[in-house]
């Protein structure tokens, strides 16, 4: 059984991947280089392949800081000590992000006879996205069966996003029983020089929340 793994480095699509492992799945992993300002992600996806013994690691370039249109592509400030339970859809969020890389991952699905998408998206503890919504996945889902050819010969392919109902202090509490070792990952939006989580973007404090809920140290700031 093979899986393509949306992989961005992050705390949820490793925690995602190591689900997928745990029930047998051959993964092969896809890192997007959107345009983001830092590459530390892009470093961390990498360590998260090795150690997760992906098949394969494709790293593929698809610009959309041509479009602009978010700060994480550097079209404003990244927004700093935002309250989390602000229900706007901040300036980190890149138009049509998900559904760039969903459709990338599902072409490349089809080519190497895979089963899954795998996408760490969670409804609960986000930045307030539209597309890591359930529904939203439901839908890409829906399309993928109508637009493949494994849809029309009955072979759908499925998008697994085991954490679409989790919390952030959830996903790591499974990823601590599943092994994962988190100080390979990235969450930061704007790391510092040294590579260092700011501390003080969206995804920063939704980290620094989760390992406090989950009642363990995170060892990026241990």
């Amino acid at each position: 059984m093979k899986a393509v793994v949306l992989l961005s480095g992050g705390l949820d699509s490793t925690t995602a991947a190591a689900m997928a492992r745990r029930e047998k799945w051959e993964l092969y992993g896809l890192t997007v280089k959107y345009g983001q300002v830092h590459s530390a992600e892009l470093a961390a996806a990498r360590r998260v392949a090795s150690a997760l013994g992906f098949v394969k690691h494709v790293e593929m370039d698809v610009n959309l800081a041509a479009f602009g249109g978010s700060s994480l592509v550097g079209t404003s400030e990244i927004p700093k000590d935002r309250a989390l339970d602000d229900a706007s859809i901040p300036s980190t969020y890149v138009p049509a992000r998900n559904t760039v890389f969903l459709s990338l991952a599902l072409g490349w699905a089809e080519v190497v006879g895979a089963e899954r998408i795998v996408i760490g998206v969670n409804a609960l503890d986000y930045s307030g996205y539209p597309d890591c919504r359930p529904e939203y996945i439901a839908a890409f889902e829906y399309l993928a069966s109508l637009a493949t050819k494994a849809g029309v010969e009955g072979r759908p392919l499925r998008v697994y996003a085991p954490l679409l109902q989790l919390s952030k202090a959830g996903i790591i509490r499974l990823g601590i029983e599943l092994g994962v070792d988190y100080a390979l990952t990235h969450s930061c939006y704007d790391p510092r020089p040294d590579g260092g989580p700011c501390g003080h973007c969206d995804s920063c404090r939704l980290r620094a929340r989760g390992f406090e809920e989950a009642g363990v140290p995170d060892p990026l700031t241990a």
